[in-house]
């Protein structure tokens, strides 16, 4: 029988992904991805099909990969865990709409997300209770995106941000600082992880008043912290409350 699988192919070197993940990329007939993932598992894919997509296309890339599933064995990579701001949900919501007698068999292989690999990079950020939280209005009203920064501020969570700031998206985050310093103090510890796990991987532990003046873009991870979590030599920390 014909099947879909959903793979998390991690942040992005192949050391991070998953002996599943990988399995899966090997016996699979044909690979389905935006093409910057694809590159980045080109030594696994040797000669399969490959379909390939740019930005945006994720309706007509997921479209293609199930419609290939109905006769064949097909993987949709996704960066990261492909149920965190991946393709999981929406490949889902395709094959629930196929006759059951006509569905291929439907998997998702969890992959490490950006947010552990960028937390892994600062220390231990999220030792507590944290949101994860993305910054991208291109399928959430703003307003509504605010309203879960000011939520998870006020719960003291620390917040993880993906998609933190874009060329047309650049004041966004600005206005996620100036709602949380409302809630914490200015000092509060901010970790900046951009290209986690890739070639161009770096790291930048700033405060809550002065994390905006640092280059960031959409490969980086913004870490905000809580008002236990501090740095030390150049790790941030959140304290789960053992004595030590």
């Amino acid at each position: 029988m014909s099947s879909i699988k959903v793979v998390g192919i991690g942040p992005g070197n192949l050391s991070d992904m998953t002996e599943r993940a990988k399995l899966a990329i090997v016996e699979a007939e044909v690979i389905v991805g935006y093409n910057t993932y694809i590159k980045l598992i080109e030594p696994l894919i040797y000669d399969k099909q490959v379909i390939g997509t740019g930005m945006m296309q994720e309706i007509e890339r997921c479209k293609a990969a199930v419609e290939a599933s109905l006769t064949k064995n097909v993987v949709v990579v996704s960066s990261g865990d492909a149920g965190v701001y991946g393709m999981a949900g929406l490949v889902l919501e395709m094959i629930l709409n196929i006759p059951h007698e006509l569905r291929p068999n439907f998997e998702v292989i969890a992959g490490v997300s950006a947010v552990n690999a960028a937390a892994s990079i600062l220390g231990a950020p999220l030792m507590h209770d944290f949101a994860v939280i993305s910054l991208s209005d291109l399928l959430t009203s703003w307003n509504l995106i605010k309203k879960r920064i000011e939520c998870a501020a006020q719960g003291d969570f620390v917040i993880a941000i993906y998609n933190p700031k874009s060329r047309k998206r650049t004041e966004n985050i600005v206005e996620v600082q100036q709602i949380i310093l409302k809630y914490r103090d200015k000092n509060t510890p901010v970790g900046i992880v951009t290209g986690a796990s890739r070639d161009n991987e770096s790291k930048i532990i700033s405060t809550l008043e002065k994390f905006t003046d640092e280059e960031i873009n959409m490969f980086s991870l913004v870490i905000i912290g809580n008002s236990q979590t501090y740095v030390k030599e150049n790790y941030m920390i959140t304290p789960r409350g053992y004595k030590i």
